[in-house]
């Protein structure tokens, strides 16, 4: 796992902006993808899988998620079948469940001198909803996702738009994920990369180690040495 940032003395110091990820990081929503996803294979005519079968497939998007989920040789016809369904269930159900990690938003309260933002492969307007509908959208001055750009992460194009968009260098942004898919973005966009434990990838992170893990995003605030100062 990455290094404890209490032992780097100062060597995040010129963070500035955050960069979140969503499932996993800032919300438990795996319910109700689970759920969404038999659903969807109910709908099909498939059998159910195990919730934490369905755990494993989520962090790069809605359609791959649905597309493991269907397994075997699938059609494309048959994914854009399930996706569309899929979606509506999903929006219809995606706050039956979800709710944000212990210390998130206690966590988010002491970073708010920071800009901060949120990069996922979750849809975005499924993403802004969940966010309002947690009551925490108000933190972040951008959401993206995963249908913002023609790529999704870990490309780093979400992550140059967001740098842009917050003026800030990439070594002045940390990614804040708990999966390889962030700590891979991070590393493609030449930023920082911070892991959480709680999350849904913890043994991507074993794979490729982040440059600090937390506990708790509650453990981030007080950590950065301009994190009041921060604009």
């Amino acid at each position: 796992m990455g290094k404890s940032l209490r032992s780097d003395n100062g060597k995040f110091a010129g963070v500035r902006g955050l960069i979140f990820d969503l499932d996993g990081t800032l919300i438990d929503s795996k319910l109700d993808l689970a759920l969404a996803v038999n659903a969807t294979l109910e709908h099909m005519s498939r059998a159910p899988l195990a919730h934490e079968t369905i755990y494993s497939f989520v962090g790069s998007g809605a359609a791959t998620l649905v597309e493991r989920a269907l397994g075997g040789t699938v059609t494309s016809a048959e994914v854009e079948a399930g996706l569309a369904y899929f979606l509506s269930y999903y929006r219809a159900h995606m706050l039956d469940n979800t709710v944000t990690y212990l210390g998130v938003r206690e966590g988010l309260d002491l970073l708010q001198h920071h800009p901060m933002a949120v990069l996922t492969n979750k849809p975005v307007r499924f993403s802004e909803k969940i966010l309002e509908g947690l009551g925490i959208l108000r933190y972040f001055r951008y959401v993206y996702g995963g249908n913002s750009f023609q790529t999704k992460k870990p490309d780093p194009e979400g992550i140059n738009v967001l740098l842009r968009d917050l003026a800030i260098a990439p070594r002045e942004a940390m990614i804040v994920g708990d999966s390889a898919v962030d700590v891979r973005t991070a590393r493609n966009a030449g930023t920082w990369a911070c892991g959480v434990s709680y999350g849904l990838g913890a043994e991507g992170l074993r794979a490729h180690p982040p440059d600090l893990m937390l506990d708790s995003l509650v453990e981030l605030g007080p950590l950065l040495t301009n994190w009041r100062g921060a604009v």
